[in-house]
């Protein structure tokens, strides 16, 4: 269970808080309620999780164990009194729950603008149900760049002038050792142009997330909670 006050403390800092804040934390509490005890959970990273993870241990559960998906939400999700642990102690998770920088009506993602979407990609796949958080802002027509990349240190310029318009990020590498980058070129046919970077040497992973992925997305807005499931 989280510390005393911990929840109570979380909230509180949320007054006067943006619409678009308040539709994070709406679409978070949406998501923490699907949580049951005796459930494996994958934490994903990022601003909307941070509100979820305060919605989650303000649920009380006693029997859930957690897989985090960065070196911030381990650290939040401790706090928390979140029990955290490791997919190869798991096994396998029933739920992941993670925000998105883009959705499209397809349920097509582009996650990674923290950085995390390896180990992000990693745990949702590891999930029989994996759930996506996000503020209506996030809902577009079409997805655009940027699309984040890791990418493997070694010949890095090489990789980045391959997939050129792509450029790297001035940000620390990713917990792995991976240096964060951007493809900013026209995404297009997001099937197709995941599959060029699934087949690029040096991209360690990218920030697409297909469809197949996803099994709900909670959108929170002005006038309400939208729930899609893609396909």
């Amino acid at each position: 269970m989280a510390p005393p006050g911990a929840a109570e403390r979380s909230a509180a800092s949320l007054s006067g808080a943006s619409t678009v804040d308040e539709q994070k934390r709406a679409a978070a509490i949406a998501a923490a309620e699907l949580v049951q005890d005796g459930m494996r959970v994958g934490l994903g990273t990022g601003s909307t999780v941070a509100f979820l993870l305060p919605a989650l241990a303000g649920r009380g559960l006693t029997d859930i164990r957690c897989v985090a998906t960065s070196p911030a939400t381990e650290r939040d999700a401790r706090e928390l009194g979140l029990p955290l642990s490791t997919l190869s102690q798991l096994g396998g998770l029933d739920i992941a729950i993670d925000g998105a920088d883009q959705v499209d009506p397809h349920g097509w993602l582009v996650k990674g603008g923290g950085g995390a979407h390896t180990r992000e990609k990693i745990v949702a796949s590891a999930a029989s149900t994996f759930v996506v958080i996000a503020s209506a802002e996030k809902a577009v027509a079409s997805l655009r760049a940027p699309v984040p990349l890791e990418l493997v240190p070694f010949e890095a310029a090489h990789t980045l002038a391959t997939l050129a318009p792509a450029q790297l990020r001035d940000v620390p590498p990713s917990p792995d050792g991976g240096l964060i980058a951007d493809y900013l070129g026209e995404v297009g046919d997001p099937a197709t142009l995941a599959e060029l970077l699934d087949r690029t040497p040096g991209v360690v992973e990218h920030g697409l997330f297909a469809p197949e992925l996803v099994s709900l997305v909670l959108i929170a807005g002005a006038d309400g909670l939208q729930r899609r499931v893609p396909g």
